[in-house]
């Protein structure tokens, strides 16, 4: 009885112990997931600020909780479960669809480029039409939110792909949720960083509260800055994607040119070559990228758009107001 007690708590101790191994290697996959999906993750932390630029001070950290809530159900009720039945099953069909993504990326990056240099035409908007509406804030954040963290979601697949089903699953979820944090919680400092620095301007210390002021006075030019940063990082991600995607399907030339000046980048400059030989991959890849969604915005701007301004003007038909449409203006 005593021995047979010995062995059983002796099995135990040893299912304990793989457990504990099996805990250890999911945690260390998922970190090696989560450092190959770093580039995309600085992209995301870049490009969630710019929605709540504008808003008032008590407006910002309740969007920036929805729209982590929406990036969190994206990644675990659409995200995770696609991704992972689409390797186990269907593998071929991940590439066009990251490949669709990416295509949207450069669009919303292109339609950003292209309303910033059409700014003066913005300019007799009303304030109450500047006001942003927050459900189409959030609802714009999220369906950005869901390409990045597509990405992210494929970029850790990638990395723990000979692992088996479940262990997947389990370090995807990992990955999911600790990138969530991550992202929002370091965006929800980012645009909080202006009353974290009045709180501090009101200190007694001179050195802390002239830190405070400093931080309130670096605050708009940091937010102008991670517009840029934002919108060139749609750019970049998206081209990026369509890059290897199409490498990836057979479609050699794009990669095989860009890979081929990088290469050359890289010998030409020495010591610096992996900074350059990465610049030169990057600008690439955003050139690709404004030029794939230049073109998706032009398509949109003679079709759709066009349709919905045609079918916003007023007819010339019969009634009081026909013979007026022009005159009034």
């Amino acid at each position: 009885m005593a021995g047979g007690l010995v062995a059983l708590l002796d099995d135990v101790a040893v299912l304990a112990r793989a457990a504990a191994a099996s805990i250890d290697d999911i945690g260390a996959a998922a970190g090696r997931a989560s450092i190959k999906a770093a580039g995309v993750v600085v992209d995301d932390t870049a490009v969630t600020p710019q929605y709540v630029q504008g808003l008032s001070a008590e407006r910002e950290l309740p969007i920036i909780r929805r729209i982590a809530v929406g990036s969190l159900r994206n990644k675990l009720l659409v995200i995770l479960p696609a991704i992972l039945l689409l390797s186990e099953f269907l593998p071929f069909l991940l590439t066009p669809l990251l490949m669709l993504g990416g295509a949207y990326l450069c669009y919303e990056g292109a339609e950003k480029v292209w309303h910033r240099l059409r700014g003066h035409e913005e300019s007799h908007a009303t304030v109450e039409d500047a006001l942003p509406d927050e459900k189409t804030i959030v609802s714009g954040a999220v369906r950005t939110d869901f390409i990045l963290s597509a990405e992210i979601m494929v970029i850790a697949l990638n990395e723990v792909a000979g692992e088996g089903f479940w262990s997947r699953a389990i370090i995807l979820l990992v990955v999911a949720l600790g990138i969530t944090a991550l992202v929002y919680g370091v965006v929800g400092l980012i645009v909080k960083m202006d009353d974290i620095g009045l709180s501090l301007a009101q200190r007694p210390g001179e050195a802390v509260a002239a830190f405070g002021r400093g931080l309130v006075r670096a605050m708009p030019k940091l937010l102008s800055a991670l517009t840029v940063i934002g919108t060139a990082a749609m750019l970049w991600v998206g081209g990026h994607i369509l890059l290897v995607g199409t490498d990836d399907l057979g479609w050699h030339l794009l990669y095989d040119a860009v890979h081929s000046v990088e290469e050359a980048a890289h010998d030409a400059t020495g010591a610096l070559g992996g900074v350059v030989g990465w610049l030169v991959n990057t600008l690439g890849s955003a050139l690709l990228g404004l030029v794939v969604g230049g073109l998706i915005v032009l398509v949109m701007t003679l079709t759709v758009h066009r349709g919905h301004s045609a079918s916003d003007t007023p007819s010339s038909g019969t009634g009081d107001t026909g013979g007026h449409a022009h005159g009034d203006r």
